[in-house]
């Protein structure tokens, strides 16, 4: 395949390392001094990616570093920073599963009730 579809090999190729910038695991010292040259790595890595990928010739990996450079402070928070939207994207997916489920059967009301009954009754993690 890489001799017959060079692009897709770069695209793959790029793209995990992209995803290897996030599931890298978070230093566990606490010394404060180590963990800043770790988020100072992962910066330099995400650094060297964007110019790979803006150097790789395919429009969509291009496309998608020029939006990473327009929010370059979130993308580099996201990297840096131990804090996670994980818990608030679960009870959004929650909610719009409860909405989709109750749709065109109850008004607002019930819909709310249902949800705070939901939330007070859902398995423990």
């Amino acid at each position: 395949m890489r001799t017959v579809h060079p692009e897709v090999h770069t695209a793959v190729a790029l793209l995990d390392r992209f995803a290897g910038l996030r599931r890298q695991a978070p230093p566990t010292t606490t010394k404060a001094c180590e963990e800043r040259l770790a988020r100072l790595a992962r910066l330099a890595r995400l650094a060297r990616w964007t110019a790979d990928a803006a150097r790789s010739g395919l429009s969509e990996v291009e496309a998608f570093t020029t939006k990473l450079r327009q929010d370059r402070t979130a993308v580099q928070a996201a990297l840096t920073l131990p804090y996670s939207q994980g818990q608030t994207e679960g009870q959004i997916t929650r909610l719009k599963a409860l909405k989709r489920h109750m749709f065109g059967r109850a008004n607002f009301d019930l819909l709310r009730k249902r949800f705070l009954l939901s939330a007070t009754t859902a398995a423990p993690p």
